[in-house]
């Protein structure tokens, strides 16, 4: 996945934008040739955009993020990134077990309140 993509991505559930990202693993590609600028928020450097706001698009566009987190501050959902794809699901469609995993795999990356309150699963809710 590339940090460019959270410049489009809201929550599927409340609708909210931007989410926050927390990259737990990523690798060096080759970035391509045509490099579009976010429009209304960079999540490379972690700020809204503007017109004076100097950014790094280069150096953005030549990392892939392997795996991460991408949470949801207001509804209090969290979206796992693994092998480089956000599945970013509706609570009906995703499995307990695999998301339970994916917090006990990378707890010690995790923000507490999602590994004890996050949604739809957390580590407390795996026992429900």
């Amino acid at each position: 996945m590339k940090y460019r993509l959270m410049d489009l991505l809201a929550c599927p559930i409340c609708k909210k934008f931007p989410l926050e990202l927390k990259v737990f693993t990523e690798s060096s590609i080759q970035p391509p040739q045509k490099i579009s600028r976010c429009e209304l928020y960079c999540a490379y450097h972690n700020i809204e955009i503007s017109s004076n706001v100097p950014t790094d698009c280069s150096k953005c566009y030549s990392i892939e993020i392997r795996d991460g987190i991408i949470i949801c501050s207001n509804c209090g959902r969290w979206y796992p990134i693994e092998e480089e794809i956000p599945r970013m699901l509706p609570d009906e469609l995703r499995k307990r077990n695999e998301d339970v995993g994916f917090l006990s795999k990378w707890r010690s990356r995790i923000p507490e309140k999602i590994l004890l309150e996050g949604k739809p699963f957390s580590l407390i809710s795996q026992k429900t």
